[in-house]
């Protein structure tokens, strides 16, 4: 099995469009409370977001020169998303690499791990969800994997999933379930702007959901 696949299977441009209408938590609810990332990956500004097909990056602790390998192999509106082995402590990401990847086309990039030289990424705009920033380096020894299978926080990542970020974090949904999974935000959406008329018009959550109150009447 080789370590670089370039050509992948992605959702439909239209989809991508669809979902990114939805926040990260909508989507996870819809999907089954399945596919949080941990909370520690989050934005590096708070407005940024980020919805697209991932292109997965399995990188050696301390060594980014897979992530270099990964801007070659995406496509315009895909999705970097990498592990690092969990070794969090260096910048895998900096301002040169946001450049490549913004004239590529990139969405964004989640990784498990660190990036660095975080005031450029934010004034650059490029959505980066990290474990935070680092100032050390990495090494440009090789070795990792792209387009194969990865796992941040017990959740599976295959190359192709969707992809969605915001400021509460980030939701990862297969690629085969992404239309069951809009089609049921769909509905949670209307369903919870039914709960808001209910709510403008004096009613409590707790009467709303039918739950058991010591505070109002029986």
């Amino acid at each position: 099995m080789s370590r670089i696949r370039t050509q992948i299977e992605r959702p439909d441009q239209e989809i991508v469009r669809m979902a990114a209408h939805f926040s990260a938590a909508t989507l996870l609810e819809a999907g089954g409370k399945k596919g949080a990332l941990p909370s520690g990956i989050k934005p590096l500004g708070p407005s940024m977001k980020i919805c697209g097909p991932a292109v997965t990056v399995a990188s050696p602790p301390k060594d980014n020169i897979m992530l270099h390998e990964a801007i070659i192999a995406a496509q315009p509106g895909d999705v970097l998303v990498a592990e690092v082995a969990g070794v969090y402590e260096a910048g895998y990401w900096g301002d040169i690499m946001t450049h490549a990847a913004v004239h590529k086309g990139i969405q964004g990039l989640v990784i498990d791990g660190c990036a660095r030289d975080g005031a450029d990424i934010r004034q650059i705009g490029f959505p980066v969800f990290s474990r935070g920033l680092c100032i050390q380096g990495t090494g440009k020894n090789g070795g990792g994997t792209i387009n194969q299978a990865i796992v941040i926080g017990g959740v599976t990542i295959e190359p192709g999933d969707l992809v969605v970020g915001d400021g509460d974090g980030v939701v990862v949904i297969p690629r085969h379930e992404i239309e069951e999974v809009l089609r049921r935000a769909q509905q949670r959406e209307e369903d919870e702007e039914r709960v808001r008329q209910l709510l403008r018009e004096g009613k409590t959550t707790m009467e709303i959901y039918g739950w058991k109150s010591e505070l109002l009447p029986s």
